[in-house]
């Protein structure tokens, strides 16, 4: 009986809080927390998510901050700085939270120094440098020397430790030398020696800021491009700007000069040093694309270019110092003299027309001397990759051995020179002589060895061939 007496006024009680109750709040559906689905009437006011329209009571909201601060990472007071919008409700309710993945920690630079120490001790010596290179590059001896030294340096600079007050001074490279005479296969092999990024850009391009063309930052966002996006990596790197020639200031130009002079005087920071905003992915800025920022004071630059006329330039100031007496200069000897660019001196390039500013922060100057018919078949067969080896490269795999007689590569040499391209012309001219070879060749089975004759590359005759077991036959 003292049960029924209690259920009669649990429903008395219920009808009198319905009878006070406005009409408004009796017509309202109750709302339901979105985690633990309870009504509002049994946890409480429930708070309104602005996700959705998603509601959640307290304790689920407690629950969402005990799982944010038990993740890796996370601490009580960054939980504070969390907008409630960004929580992951999806988690909430489901057993353990899933571990967010560990944020990258900087490196501090202590940490960055030590690294560098270490990159040290692996960074080859001048003279092993100049020796790797010779595996490659026939000749030029002082420049590659030059660019050893040059090389070695630069590197001990940025691994240096400037807590003593001593600062070593940054010192780009400039490249002087004929076309064809191997400036960018030099930068291209030194940067495989050392294995960091090149980039390796056309200052022909470049235009002043605002104007149709490359701004400078395209520069910076082909070695970004080069190491990967990474920006520890591309500060250690290498940039070669080809063509610097071709930004010379403009003699007697009454127009605005967008590609020459303006563009020696904007890079005159990022080869100096400074913090840079680059795109990233792109080479060129828009809204649309991520930025980041790049700081040249570590990156090597390299700049070259072929400079016509120059030479003329020089011959004209030793002309003006010749006279009679024992520091008197004969002006024929000058004039017949091939490798006049290694008397190159700062006034001659001013006169050429880069301004000072732009020559003061490339210090060190290289020059390359002019190929000779020598240089040429000695390019054709003694460099690791030589072009001779290539081809036999080829037909080794048809089981045939290849040949070249010695006056066969002269007459080769002789034809590069004629084209004055220097080595670029050689793989042209021997690709003209080779297709006969390497289309008839592979139709007999038999053959076993090809000689290259100069009369077959006068067509005066064929090449000698050798069948396999047999003596040498005439073409």
């Amino acid at each position: 009986m003292s049960d029924l007496n209690e259920k009669e006024e649990e429903l008395k009680e219920q009808d009198e809080t319905k009878a006070t109750e406005p009409e408004e709040k009796k017509d309202t559906p109750e709302q339901y927390c979105s985690m633990c689905h309870r009504p509002e009437s049994r946890c409480g006011k429930l708070m309104k998510l602005p996700i959705g329209g998603l509601n959640i009571c307290s304790d689920c909201m407690q629950k969402s901050f005990d799982m944010f601060n038990n993740r890796p990472g996370m601490d009580n007071n960054s939980m504070t700085r969390i907008p409630i919008g960004r929580i992951e409700l999806t988690q909430m309710g489901q057993g353990e939270a899933q571990p967010r993945r560990a944020v990258k920690k900087k490196k501090t630079e202590e940490e960055k120094l030590k690294e560098r120490r270490d990159l040290l001790k692996d960074m080859p010596r001048p003279h092993r440098i100049k020796a790797m290179l010779d595996e490659y590059v026939v000749g030029q001896e002082k420049a590659k020397r030059s660019l050893s030294v040059a090389v070695y340096n630069h590197y001990k600079r940025v691994f240096s430790d400037s807590s003593d007050g001593v600062e070593i001074e940054k010192s780009n490279i400039l490249m002087i030398g004929p076309t064809g005479s191997g400036k960018t296969f030099l930068v291209r092999t030194l940067a495989r020696i050392l294995k960091v990024p090149l980039a390796i850009s056309d200052a022909t391009s470049l235009t002043e800021a605002g104007y149709i063309g490359d701004d400078i930052e395209s520069v910076l966002s082909k070695l970004l491009m080069a190491a990967g996006n990474d920006v520890d990596k591309a500060e250690m790197g290498i940039v070669f700007i080809d063509e610097i020639d071709k930004i010379a200031k403009k003699q007697n130009n009454h127009s605005r000069d967008v590609s020459g002079e303006s563009v020696q005087q904007e890079l005159l920071k990022m080869l100096e040093g400074t913090r840079i905003e680059v795109p990233v992915g792109s080479t060129s800025k828009n809204p649309m694309v991520p930025t980041t920022t790049v700081d040249t004071t570590n990156i090597l630059f390299i700049c070259g270019g072929a400079f016509p006329d120059l030479e003329e330039i020089i011959r004209e100031r030793l002309a003006r110092r010749s006279g009679i007496g024992f520091i008197g200069e004969l002006s024929e000897k000058t004039n017949t003299d091939k490798n006049i660019l290694t008397k190159v001196q700062m006034e001659d390039l001013r006169k050429f027309g880069m301004i000072p500013e732009f020559l003061g922060r490339l210090p060190v100057v290289c020059t390359l001397e002019t190929l000779d018919e020598d240089y040429l078949v000695r390019i054709l067969k003694e460099p690791r990759n030589a072009i001779l080896s290539q081809y036999k490269k080829l037909l080794a795999m048809d089981m045939v051995d290849l040949e070249f007689e010695d006056d066969a590569l002269r007459l080769i040499a002789e034809k590069a020179l004629e084209r004055g391209t220097g080595a670029r012309a050689l793989r042209a001219i021997l690709e003209e002589y080779m297709l006969d070879i390497m289309y008839e060749i592979p139709k007999d089975d038999n053959i076993g060895r090809v000689v290259i004759t100069r009369d077959y590359l006068e067509h005066r005759g064929g090449p000698r061939i050798e069948m396999r077991g047999q003596a040498v036959l005439p073409g």
